[in-house]
């Protein structure tokens, strides 16, 4: 979920944290090559206007399959917050944050009244109560531990503490805590100011644009 951002080891500027979705990655790809497959099977042994419709088709769907899989990505860095959503790209300086709020998705309340989701970290409410039944476990585990002879229990107690390994944070929220505590070590640093710019995403809109077209145009003259 999180990778550094390489630099040079002289430079004094921090590295990022990237923060990206692992399912969404296995995903795209696994997407892309399907309609590869499909695709150039079409292009290259179908008659007519297949072909044609084929093109058309993998230059409007390739694009959006990159745009809400491989694109999505959250870089934090020391003095702002940069979101990859699948059409635009929004920088966000940390004094501009008024919170990160997680709900049914996770999200950037800024200061202005606006807010920003953030696509590469989705919530699994799956996950999250998994984690909140390891939390359970554990803590039951704990209080059994501390009675007068609790550590005799036996297989039972194995057993639950078994039942209780792995994370007690699902991972988009223990992210989230990580941006949480970075917004609030930041939030006031002078460098951490600054104005918030938001920038479309041409080069997946403009493709994305241009196979729509391709279609409508062999549909109108079909």
């Amino acid at each position: 979920m999180t990778t550094p951002d390489h630099q040079s080891p002289a430079s004094p500027v921090a590295k990022d944290r990237i923060y990206r979705s692992p399912m969404a990655l296995v995903g795209g790809v696994l997407l892309l090559a399907v309609m590869a497959w499909l695709g150039f099977d079409a292009l290259f042994r179908g008659h007519g206007r297949t072909p044609w419709l084929a093109l058309a088709g993998m230059i409007l769907a390739v694009p959006l399959v990159v745009a809400f899989t491989l694109r999505p990505a959250v870089f934090a860095g020391e003095d702002r917050l940069r979101i990859r959503n699948p059409f635009r790209v929004i920088s966000l300086p940390w004094g501009e944050i008024a919170s990160l709020r997680s709900g049914y998705s996770n999200e950037v309340v800024v200061k202005a009244g606006g807010k920003y989701q953030l696509w590469a970290l989705p919530v699994s409410l799956r996950a999250r109560k998994k984690a909140q039944t390891r939390r359970a476990r554990a803590a039951a585990d704990a209080a059994r531990g501390s009675r007068p002879g609790g550590h005799g229990l036996g297989l039972g107690a194995s057993t639950g503490s078994a039942l209780s390994t792995g994370p007690t944070r699902a991972e988009t929220d223990q992210a989230m805590d990580d941006l949480r505590e970075l917004l609030e070590r930041r939030g006031e640093a002078e460098s951490a100011q600054g104005e918030i710019s938001v920038r479309w995403a041409y080069e997946v809109l403009a493709p994305a644009v241009a196979g729509a077209v391709l279609l409508a145009i062999l549909y109108v003259t079909g």
